[in-house]
């Protein structure tokens, strides 16, 4: 979505994957958005993504099943969008590893080393 932390697991967001693929969230992979979206049209879908999640929310609250399926369906087409679901980004043909447990993959030492550092 926005800017993330950096490998080392900085302050400003999770921990991204040295390829930039991944973020780490309780030891698990999710794709990162797609970091060659313009930053402007990325700011967009964030935003659109959050008034998504915002509206889901709202409709939980309200107990609005068929509001709730349509924001459920905005939330995923932004981050469809973004390139955090769907088809990869990436065009060397990786496999996604999306919702894998990071120590279960090819980023198991990097995720070991940056675990350690914490």
């Amino acid at each position: 979505m926005t800017k993330h932390g950096d490998e080392t697991g900085s302050p400003s967001g999770p921990p991204l994957t040295p390829d930039g693929r991944y973020i780490v969230v309780r030891g698990r992979l999710w794709r990162a958005a797609d970091p060659h979206l313009p930053s402007e049209r990325r700011q967009g879908l964030v935003d659109e993504l959050m008034a998504a999640r915002r509206a889901v929310a709202s409709a939980r609250h309200s107990g609005d099943g068929a509001a709730e399926t349509a924001a459920h369906a905005a939330v995923d087409k932004a981050k469809v969008a973004l390139g955090e679901r769907g088809s990869p980004w990436w065009t060397d043909g990786a496999p996604d590893l999306n919702r894998r447990m990071a120590k279960n993959t090819c980023y198991a030492e990097w995720y070991k080393n940056v675990v350690s550092d914490q």
